[in-house]
C-alpha cells in the first residue's frame, strides 16, 4: 500500500535570481509535481523553453526509482525487501550510510515503518523493532530484514535537484535554479530567504554556481500529531528550523533532516569532518538564529 501524501510546506524561498530578467526571450520557467510535492526550474539561455518541454519526462524517471507515492524501484524493494539496486539506487543508499555514519545514526531511512503507522492513526511502538539502519545490508543485492521498509523522503529531493542540476549541465546550460523542495544552482548568484513556521523570514544565503541549500522544519508538517521528520530512536528535534548549504543538494536535504535532533557540539564537529560543508543555519523554538 502507498503511503498517503502530504505537502510540506517550503521555508526556503528565491529574493533575487541575478541575470534573469537581462535576456527575458531566452529565460524560461516550468512547474510542476515530483515526490508528492511541488517543483520548479527556472533556465537561461538558448533552447530553455525547448529542454523544459523534456523536464517532466526525466523527472519520471527520476520517481521511477525513488518515489514512495507511485509504483518505484523503492517501493517494489520495500515490498520485496531485496533488490539489486540501479545506479541511481545505489548512489542514494550509498549516501544514506554515510549520512547515517556521519550524524551518529539520527539518519535512519528504516523509520518508514513508524511514520506509516503515525499516518493511519497506530501506535508506532509496535513498529520500533523493525528500526535500525545496522540490519540493512548493502551491496550489488540489497537485503531488508523481514517488515524493514525504507524512506528515502530526507534526501531523494535534494539528490533529485543534483541529477537535474547535472542534466542541466550536460546540455551546456550554465544558469538554472532547480528547485525539488530543496535548491540547486547553475551560474547565479542566487539570493534565498531562509525561513521559519513560527517566526517567518528570518536569513539570507547568497547561492553560486555549483552549490545547494535545503531546509527542514521537522514541526511544519505533523504525522498522526507529531513531527514528520523522526528519529529512529524517538527522540524530539532538537531546533525549529535547519538549513544546509553543500555542493551537492543531496547531502544538504540528508544533512537538514538530521541535524534537527543534533545539539550545537555535534554540529560543529561534524562541521569540521566536511570541508566543502557551507553554513549551517539553526533556528530554535523561540526564533533564535545562529550560524555553524
Amino acid at each position: 500500500m502507498m503511503p498517503p501524501k502530504f505537502q510540506r510546506r517550503r521555508f526556503l524561498q528565491v529574493i533575487a535570481a541575478a541575470g534573469f530578467f537581462t535576456r527575458p526571450a531566452q529565460a524560461a520557467e516550468w512547474r510542476g509535481s515530483a515526490f508528492g510535492a511541488d517543483v520548479a526550474l527556472t533556465l537561461s539561455g538558448p533552447g530553455a523553453a525547448a529542454t523544459l518541454l523534456k523536464l517532466p519526462a526525466f523527472l519520471a524517471q527520476i520517481e521511477a526509482v525513488f518515489s514512495l507515492y507511485r509504483p518505484s524501484e523503492l517501493t517494489a524493494l520495500n515490498t520485496t525487501g531485496q533488490a539489486r539496486p540501479s545506479p541511481w539506487l545505489a548512489q542514494a543508499l550509498s549516501l544514506c550510510n554515510d549520512l547515517h555514519n556521519l550524524t551518529q545514526g539520527a539518519f535512519d531511512p528504516t523509520v518508514q515503518p513508524l511514520w506509516q503507522a503515525l499516518s493511519e492513526g497506530e501506535n508506532p511502538v509496535a513498529k520500533q523493532s523493525l528500526v535500525g539502519w545496522r540490519h540493512v545490508q548493502l551491496g550489488p543485492k540489497i537485503q531488508l530484514s523481514p517488515g524493514q521498509a525504507l524512506t528515502l523522503n530526507g534526501m531523494a529531493q535534494g539528490f533529485a535537484a543534483d541529477l537535474v542540476r547535472d542534466w542541466l549541465a550536460a546540455q551546456g546550460f550554465r544558469h538554472a535554479l532547480v528547485q525539488m523542495g530543496e535548491y540547486a544552482a547553475l551560474g547565479g548568484p542566487f539570493t534565498l530567504g531562509i525561513s521559519d513556521p513560527v517566526a517567518g523570514l528570518l536569513g539570507q544565503r547568497h547561492l553560486a554556481s555549483g552549490r545547494a541549500l535545503a531546509a527542514s522544519s521537522p514541526r511544519a508538517t505533523l504525522v498522526g500529531g507529531q513531527p514528520h521528520i523522526l528519529h529512529p530512536q524517538g527522540f524530539g528535534p532538537r531546533w525549529s528550523t535547519v538549513a544546509v548549504e553543500a555542493d551537492s543538494a543531496a547531502l544538504a536535504d540528508g544533512l537538514s533532516t538530521a541535524l534537527v535532533f543534533l545539539d550545537v557540539a555535534q554540529i560543529t564537529a561534524l562541521r569540521h569532518k566536511l570541508p566543502r560543508l557551507g553554513p549551517v543555519t539553526l533556528i530554535d523554538d523561540q526564533g533564535d538564529l545562529r550560524v555553524i
